[in-house]
């Protein structure tokens, strides 16, 4: 096998895994939602995220104050900006932890299929 047809195979693999992939990957949103839309499902988990958006941008504003007695309301505030947006970003993540997981876990099937598929190609078993 030259090195043209290695790559090309390798590539073509490639893209059935990614394909794949993404494959599983709706179907585990499609099985989680059960045909409801995802936008609601989204909304609710950023509302859930308030909360920790709000606990994480007092954290930042609370860190911002150093100790020297140094008061600068743009580091205030981007420390708050910035501890707001981590919590908002682990809030939400929190939030929609099952969705993710059956995506995740429904991505992973259908690429190991792909992967055993792929290896049965490259390892034929004669049963004979």
């Amino acid at each position: 096998m030259t090195a043209g047809e290695w790559s090309k195979s390798n590539f073509e693999y490639g893209r059935k895994l990614v394909n794949s992939g993404l494959e599983g990957a709706h179907q585990g949103e499609e099985a989680f939602l059960q045909g409801e839309h995802l936008a609601p499902f989204l909304g609710h988990s950023a509302r859930q995220a308030l909360t920790p958006a709000a606990v994480g941008a007092c954290l930042g504003a609370a860190g911002s104050r150093p100790w020297n007695g140094d008061r600068s309301a743009s580091r205030t505030i981007a420390y708050a900006l910035f501890g707001g947006l981590v919590g908002f970003a682990i809030g939400f993540g929190w939030a929609s932890r099952r969705l993710t997981a059956s995506v995740a876990s429904s991505a992973m099937k259908n690429m190991e299929k792909t992967r055993d598929e792929h290896w049965l190609e490259k390892n034929p078993i004669d049963y004979a």
